[in-house]
């Protein structure tokens, strides 16, 4: 079912005009409406939107990579300070300082922003057959990447975001930060 590309409302077959909007749904169309952007015709409708379903899962595999690296990290970690004398737990103990923000959550962020940035899809998001674009189907850009992995990267963020996001924006399936950075996750095809 095609969604419009503007307000996210789900169209009727064959619509020319979104009925919610008004946004032109074909690069016809879009030709005589000049206050919206043409795009080709792939791009303006037709886009499938992930499920939430499919989401979680891809998000659930990113964790899991990162945990098992940060886990293999931690452990080189752990025998460099035992052979060595020299202790990280400076830095560690600095991380506390900060109840929602940890080590786990930084290189989580680092990893989606730059694997999404890059091809719109992180390992989980590859593994699920989904991407995450421009509410228009294009590439994100950096600014983008970085507003919409970091509602997700920090779990307590991620739990307001998803809630206020399956209240607020549940036509587009759109988390909040996915609003402000005016991305969505689509199917790929």
């Amino acid at each position: 079912m095609p969604y419009c590309i503007k307000c996210g409302n789900e169209l009727p077959e064959n619509a020319k005009y979104c009925p919610v909007c008004g946004t032109a749904t074909t690069v016809e169309e879009a030709a005589t409406a000049p206050s919206v952007a043409t795009a080709p015709a792939a791009q303006v409708s037709g886009l499938k939107l992930a499920f939430w379903g499919e989401r979680f899962v891809a998000w659930l595999i990113d964790a899991f990579i990162i945990t098992v690296v940060m886990g293999i990290i931690s452990v080189v970690i752990g025998i460099i300070s035992f052979f060595s004398g020299f202790s990280f737990t400076a830095f560690f103990d600095i991380m506390n300082w900060f109840p929602v923000v940890s080590l786990n959550g930084i290189v989580i962020f680092f990893y989606w922003m730059v694997m999404e940035v890059s091809n719109g899809q992180s390992i989980g998001k590859m593994a699920m057959g989904i991407k995450v674009t421009r509410v228009d189907g294009s590439p994100i850009n950096l600014g983008q990447a970085a507003a919409e992995s970091f509602g997700k990267a920090f779990f307590p963020i991620l739990v307001l975001d998803c809630l206020l996001g399956w209240i607020l924006y549940p036509k587009r399936r759109q988390r909040v930060f996915n609003h402000l950075s005016e991305t969505i996750v689509i199917k790929v095809t």
